[in-house]
């Protein structure tokens, strides 16, 4: 009898347990769609400041305008975290085209962050087509110096997941002037990470390594549409000269901020759960869905949590990284604080994926950890949210070291997510309102979760 009873409770526990968890769950999800902040600061974000490229004047503002919000919102703590952050300007508006006989057909290019700039009067050479780093390897210095290469891999349209598509012809754009440049070439034109055709070159870093900077070589995308065009334009004019000109230029680091605030837990305050996005963006856009919407979705957070009265067990710390797009800088010198500080970090959730409808979670964490938050997945089941995978979480949390830790990334829908990527496209029209608060909602559920139940 006595067991008997035992089990009853321990099941009637459960059951109210998982009412109680569900009724919280449909309270984060109203709070989110109908009193959010998040698209009102994207707005702002996107409309009043602009481009947010670190080292830049948009960044600076960014900073001390989400400073400003979130000391709005009551929270225990609100501080910026210094962090010295390249800084690198595109100067004036790149030209490129190809010239056949007497006709010149002009391409929109875009300089790649960090690159180079060409001399003032531009490069002209011959142009030659390669596939990927293997096919310049073998073709070698014999036919590839002195040109420049034109590294036309498209995204593979046959992976679902479009982050695949995105892995597996990145490397021509952030090895590939390096690459050349040991061969001998003058510069470097790469296809634009993108699915869609279209008129939209993508920027993102170029990575030069190790390689004196004499010897590095000016590195531009080049729109979909306009790779299409070039390389059909190639194969009946092999040897006709392809001529670019950027001025871009990198100067010296400037001081710039990682964005906290916080709730100081209630019973255990020296266990952190931190969510964030990084606030910088490249310069063609706003950066509204990378990553504006990560950061005003992860202040949302405290704001559901502030709307409920919900006082959490655990410390939540909102962070705002700057400078993931070309140094990671505030991913690294957060966990260099951190670490010097012997904090404790338990669990990290990340939103840099696109302000679009969400899907579920990539979960970095052991065997143990990860069935427990797939158990949860019922709870998750009416908001659609179904996605709970083993994978990476995200770029500015990567760095983030504790004793025991579970990593998370938000994982919207991304099959429109490169359409923006790194483009003069990624604009604040381009993001749903109804999305990003369902983004916001489905990372504070987590949180809650997480918050009551803890990792293993």
């Amino acid at each position: 009898m006595k067991n008997l009873l035992l089990l009853l409770l321990i099941t009637t526990t459960a059951s109210f347990s998982q009412t109680n968890d569900e009724q919280q769950l449909k309270a984060i999800y109203q709070q989110a769609l109908t009193k959010s902040k998040c698209y009102g600061w994207l707005d702002h974000l996107s409309n009043k400041i602009g481009s947010r490229l670190s080292g830049s004047d948009g960044a600076a503002k960014a900073v001390q305008y989400t400073k400003a919000q979130l000391e709005t919102l009551g929270l225990d703590k609100v501080y910026l975290q210094e962090v010295m952050v390249p800084k690198w300007v595109r100067g004036e508006k790149e030209v490129a085209y190809l010239k056949v006989g007497n006709q010149k057909y002009k391409f929109p290019i875009c300089a790649l962050g960090l690159s180079v700039a060409t001399p003032k009067t531009g490069i002209q050479s011959q142009i030659i087509e390669v596939q990927s780093l293997d096919e310049l390897q073998k073709l070698g210095v014999a036919q590839i110096k002195g040109k420049i290469v034109f590294f036309n891999r498209p995204m593979d349209p046959e992976f679902i997941e479009t982050f695949k598509a995105y892995g597996s012809c990145v490397d021509q754009r952030s090895s590939g002037a390096r690459e050349a440049a040991k061969l001998g070439a003058l510069g470097v034109i790469v296809r634009s990470m993108n699915l869609r055709l279209d008129d939209f070159p993508h920027t993102g870093m170029t990575n030069y390594g190790d390689l004196p900077v004499e010897n590095r070589i000016p590195a531009a995308a080049i729109s979909t549409n306009g790779a299409e065009q070039l390389s059909a334009l190639l194969k009946t004019n092999r040897n006709s000269d392809f001529f670019f000109k950027q001025s871009c230029q990198t100067l010296a680091d400037v001081l710039s901020y990682n964005v906290v605030g916080e709730i100081t837990g209630s019973t255990h305050p020296e266990q952190i759960i931190v969510v964030g996005g990084h606030l910088d963006s490249w310069d063609l856009g706003d950066g509204s869905h990378d990553d504006g919407a990560g950061c005003v979705q992860s202040m949302d957070v405290l704001t559901i949590f502030k709307n409920l009265g919900y006082q959490p067990k655990n410390t939540i710390r909102v962070v705002l990284f700057m400078n993931e797009e070309n140094g990671v800088r505030g991913g690294l010198e957060y966990e260099k604080q951190s670490a010097l500080k012997a904090e404790n970090h338990i669990f990290a959730l990340e939103s840099d994926s696109g302000g679009f409808t969400p899907r579920g979670f990539s979960i970095a964490a052991d065997s143990t950890n990860f069935d427990k938050i797939v158990g949860w997945k019922k709870l998750f089941e009416p908001y659609l949210i179904h996605q709970f995978v083993k994978g990476y979480a995200g770029v500015d949390i990567g760095p983030l070291q504790s004793k025991k830790i579970v990593k998370v990334g938000l994982q919207p829908d991304s099959q429109r997510y490169f359409d923006y990527h790194h483009a003069a496209n990624d604009t604040f029209d381009a993001v749903n309102k109804r999305e990003l608060e369902l983004g916001a909602a489905t990372m504070t559920a987590l949180i809650y979760l997480i918050d009551q139940y803890g990792i293993e």
